[in-house]
């Protein structure tokens, strides 16, 4: 069986991973008034080559939002711009 489909994660623009994490966190009850912004960064030794700086989280949210940002961080990968 190959196993790198299991690691490998779905490649994203910006703008597409922007609205995946918006739609995530406004699924959740306490997370639908978080404002965040997406940022590209080098990539690190875990693999990954963005972030999201989160704003405006009431305390009671912030684990819930940082969990949701995390999941989609393991499954998407920012795609170079052509």
């Amino acid at each position: 069986m190959d196993f790198d489909i299991l690691n490998s994660k779905t490649q994203a623009s910006l703008d597409e991973i922007r609205v995946r994490v918006a739609h995530a966190l406004a699924r959740h009850p306490l997370c639908r008034n978080v404002r965040f912004d997406i940022v590209s960064v080098p990539r690190t030794r875990r693999g990954g080559n963005w972030t999201v700086t989160l704003q405006s989280v009431e305390p009671r949210a912030v684990w819930e939002a940082s969990e949701i940002v995390a999941d989609i961080q393991d499954a998407y990968d920012l795609a170079l711009a052509a």
